[in-house]
């Protein structure tokens, strides 16, 4: 399995609110992306609160549990639950950390299976026979206006509003994140990435790049979204099942 990681603060933000980790555990492997939100640091600190709290809560209790798709889910399930409290409970002690929120996409491999927890409008897509697909849906004001039929997924990339989240890990006391799992067989390419990248690129263009040259694609991604304009934070995890 190769792995290639990027984060980048683009051309408009003064900080990089990303945050992402990357675990290769002997038995497993996680991988975390947060696109955090809310004034100035909030966003910082939501995001990385969010990684922190989620690849400690899967590290502690992964051995633990029983090696079952629904107890692996559940796991992540939990641990994205843990992690909305933790945010949570920081914002209210600062009231310059009140509206902070981030979004969170959790993916962890076992034995040639994918385990994802999303909520947010970061995303997941996998690769097949050059054939890409989007994992999760976005919770988004726009998805919603899209899935029902109000606008087309082309006036969607356009619309004003693109950016309104209608879930977020941390805006509120309970989160329910949507739980995935996908089966994984030989080259098939992970992507995670925040909007970051996914509003400056159309996913045809996403597709493109990374069959042009896999090893150096998140380089080339993050820099043609920059040169759209690159009007927030960038990051982008490829994993290609090799």
């Amino acid at each position: 399995m190769k792995v290639f990681t990027k984060t980048d603060i683009g051309m408009t933000r003064s900080m990089n609110q990303d945050c992402y980790s990357v675990s290769n555990e002997e038995n497993y492997k996680l991988y975390i992306l947060a696109d955090g939100m809310g004034g100035y640091k909030g966003g910082e600190i939501a995001s990385k609160v969010a990684v922190t709290a989620v690849e400690k809560y899967i590290k502690e209790k992964f051995l633990t549990i029983p090696k079952e798709k629904e107890k692996i889910l559940e796991l992540i399930r939990d641990a994205i639950e843990f992690a909305n409290t933790a945010i949570f409970e920081e914002s209210r002690q600062d009231v310059e950390l009140h509206d902070m929120g981030t979004t969170i996409e959790v993916c962890l491999i076992y034995k040639n299976k994918v385990y994802i927890g999303h909520v947010g409008d970061s995303r997941i897509y996998r690769i097949r026979k050059n054939v890409m697909r989007r994992i999760t849906t976005d919770h988004s004001y726009v998805e919603k206006l899209v899935k029902d039929g109000e606008i087309t997924r082309e006036e969607a990339f356009h619309h004003p509003k693109k950016n309104l989240l209608i879930k977020a890990l941390g805006t509120n006391k309970a989160v329910e994140p949507d739980i995935i799992y996908k089966a994984l067989v030989k080259d098939d390419i992970l992507v995670i990435c925040s909007d970051g990248l996914t509003n400056m690129l159309r996913e045809d263009r996403i597709l493109e790049i990374i069959k042009q040259d896999e090893n150096i694609a998140v380089d080339l991604l993050i820099s043609e979204a920059n040169a759209a304009g690159g009007l927030d934070n960038i990051t982008v995890i490829l994993i290609i099942n090799k």
